[in-house]
């Protein structure tokens, strides 16, 4: 039994890094993201009942991609006879079948691997496509590339788990039946296109930096997949502001991966890390883009920008004690008016704490706790007990601590807020 759940865990492990490339590969050939879809999970099924009998195979990623290409091949060859008994298929529809056919079944890098485009770019605009709603974009694009689960995506929205599923569906449904074009928008288009994928793309990115739930404080394989695919929109939209915003933030939220996490996998909050192992190449590149970003954005930095433009308050100081406060709240001040969330307002909470002393911090956040959509949000109670622990309440912030833990789906924050919770037992 236990091998059998390690090679459970060793399935889904692969199924994360290649399941997106996989549907999209298929999607540039069936153009059908929802068919695509099912033929992945085809050979997700097929992994989970035939691995744990014959092993994991050498390169069990390139095992998925085969399975899922043979099952397509199966499917268009049915398809196509199934029309040829009914002469319903034409000269130019057979030829299509068979050219697809042909495509499907040449090896795997050549069928799946897209050098000059970008297979997964592509399927982003698709999701992305003003057909469906803004929501049911974002929901569609992180459940097929960032290979996401409807808890997680319901989490990443703070909105219930069965609307999120609902949207996935009826999204498929609704992308098949406009006919829509696996390709990337044409020019004119590209710029209305643009914001509900940069939405999609740093969803996932923050769900590789502080994944929602798991075992991993981190999966950093998304963040790396986000990053590629904002560097790869940039060339593509070399003029927009936001774009470059975008790749500036998690570029510089990038470089201190290595340093959030612990010798045990534990994670490590802002304040606490070793900066000197930041890393300096993705900060220069996230300062390069962020300046690129002001020079485009000179009427005025959109909602990323200004993000990056906190991050790189953080990067640019050399320890806690340097970083620029004040600036870090004027710059949530502006957020709040380009972009006005709960959220948003509980981070200018802790910057307005760190510039201005936790009895200011603590009033913000206090307005907050009435938040309807804040009600489950674990980092409201976090916030909370962090300052009352700094202005000495420490019943009322162990209180807060083990409140957040309960609300954290992620077990190493979990563990993390336990910890400070008992930290504060018998403290005065």
């Amino acid at each position: 039994m236990a091998g059998t759940e390690r090679v459970h865990r060793t399935v889904e492990a692969v199924w994360r890094i290649e399941s997106a490339r996989i549907i999209a590969g298929l999607a540039r050939i069936l153009r059908d993201v929802g068919l695509a879809e099912e033929f992945a999970q085809d050979a997700l099924v097929a992994a989970l009942e035939q691995w744990p009998e014959h092993g994991v195979p050498d390169r069990p990623g390139a095992w998925l991609t085969a399975i899922a290409k043979h099952r397509a091949i199966d499917w268009i060859r049915r398809r196509s006879l199934h029309e040829r008994k009914r002469d319903a298929l034409t000269r130019e529809t057979e030829s299509m079948l068979e050219d697809a056919a042909a495509n499907l079944a040449a090896s795997t890098d050549a069928a799946f691997d897209d050098p000059i485009g970008d297979d997964l770019l592509r399927l982003i605009f698709i999701a992305c496509h003003p057909v469906l709603s803004r929501e049911a974009r974002a929901a569609l694009t992180l459940r097929m590339l960032g290979g996401l689960t409807t808890q997680e995506i319901a989490r990443a929205f703070l909105v219930p788990e069965p609307t999120i599923a609902q949207r996935i569906v009826r999204a498929k449904r609704t992308l098949a039946e406009a006919h829509v074009p696996f390709d990337v928008p044409p020019a004119a288009e590209l710029a209305s296109r643009t914001a509900s994928v940069l939405e999609v793309i740093y969803l996932i990115f923050n769900e590789g930096y502080a994944a929602t739930a798991g075992d991993d404080w981190m999966r950093p394989a998304l963040c790396e997949e986000a990053l590629r695919l904002g560097r790869i929109l940039a060339e593509l939209a070399t003029g927009d502001s936001e774009v470059h915003g975008l790749v500036a933030l998690m570029e510089i939220q990038a470089s201190r991966l290595r340093a959030r996490v612990g010798p045990s996998g534990e994670p490590v909050l802002l304040l606490d890390q070793d900066r000197s192992r930041w890393d300096p190449l993705l900060i220069r590149r996230g300062l390069v883009a962020l300046s690129r970003a002001e020079t485009l954005g000179s009427a005025g930095l959109g909602p990323y920008a200004v993000q990056a433009a906190i991050a790189a308050c953080h990067a640019r100081a050399r320890t806690p004690d340097e970083t620029d406060w004040p600036r870090i709240v004027a710059l949530y001040d502006a957020l709040a008016q380009i972009a006005p969330s709960p959220i948003v307002e509980l981070n200018r909470a802790v910057a307005v704490a760190m510039a201005f002393g936790p009895a200011a911090g603590l009033e913000l956040v206090d307005e907050l706790t009435s938040e309807a959509s804040l009600a489950a949000y674990h980092l409201l109670p976090s916030v909370r007990g962090d300052l009352l622990a700094k202005l000495g309440r420490t019943d009322e912030a162990r209180s807060e601590f083990e409140r957040a833990a309960s609300l954290a789906n992620n077990a190493r924050e979990r563990d993390l807020l336990l910890q400070r919770a008992a930290r504060l037992v018998g403290s005065v």
